[in-house]
């Protein structure tokens, strides 16, 4: 970040911008008045702000969704029903005919991709395990977020604690992941019994499925947080996003550790030859 605002008062200083253009690229946030977008948020965490679409009006996530597309190369937005995913691919479609715009049913995310965006995957990959079909939804909900995000993903699904002998049959997969996301309602045992047989992290996402006594998800919260296997954090009820963002999150770090770590070497392979 110090280097990229070292660069354009380099430029503004020589000329080559004006007051205007680095204004509008130092700037930290843009107010449309019914929403105030976090527009630095990419430079400050790695990836952009992601619109919540439950609860907003289809005609807001229109105008939030088009004016991110003026900072950004990728817009997501998470939540969407059919109807709101039908008003923005009608109207979206209509301004800008040779982009890139996708609705992923299952996982409700509408998304957009600039015709000249090119994806660099992170190295490594996320598996995103569930417990039954019934969970589908949350998972496919990690699932897309973190492919958004830059990450390969590997699915496995319908592997719960019921019929253990089907997640054991693919453990090897999910061992060779960087991290794991573990998706699970009624009781939720899933994450704990994937902790205990990984040495990955485990990003628990509890589910509203479940009778009665599963209270639309508690019981498998509970059952996450009281954990008796290390290294399983938890994130809410239904919470597929935050799964898929938090993975995506700890793929970025390692990429970036990697990173510095190379440099480092060519840094005393130079030294040495010095």
């Amino acid at each position: 970040m110090n280097d990229s605002l070292k660069q354009i008062l380099e430029q503004l200083k020589n000329g080559n911008i004006s007051v205007e253009e680095a204004y509008e690229t130092l700037r930290t946030y843009d107010c449309i008045g019914y929403a105030t977008l976090d527009i630095h948020r990419e430079k400050r965490k790695g990836f952009p702000e992601i619109i919540f679409g439950e609860g907003k009006t289809k005609e807001h996530i229109l105008g939030i969704f088009e004016r991110l597309m003026k900072f950004h190369k990728k817009v997501l937005a998470t939540r969407i029903n059919k109807e709101k995913a039908d008003y923005l691919m009608r109207n979206l479609q209509n301004r800008y005919p040779l982009e890139y715009f996708h609705y992923h049913n299952n996982a409700r995310t509408f998304y957009w991709i600039a015709k000249e965006y090119v994806e660099i995957k992170k190295q490594g990959y996320i598996a995103v395990v569930s417990a039954g079909t019934s969970d589908f939804a949350v998972a496919e909900e990690a699932a897309v977020t973190a492919e958004f995000l830059g990450c390969e993903v590997k699915r496995i699904y319908d592997v719960g604690v019921a019929g253990i002998h089907r997640l054991l049959d693919k453990i090897s997969v999910i061992e060779q992941a960087h991290v794991a996301v573990v998706v699970a309602g009624m009781e939720g045992a899933l994450a704990s019994v994937v902790s205990g047989l990984v040495s990955k992290p485990v990003i628990a996402v509890p589910t509203s499925v479940g009778y009665g006594a599963n209270f639309q998800g508690l019981s498998a919260l509970l059952t996450m947080l009281n954990s008796c296997a290390s290294g399983v954090s938890v994130v809410n009820i239904d919470n597929g996003f935050g799964a898929g963002y938090y993975a995506a999150t700890i793929l970025s770090v390692i990429e970036q550790s990697i990173e510095k770590a190379m440099k480092r070497e060519e840094g005393r392979n130079e030294s040495s030859l010095s």
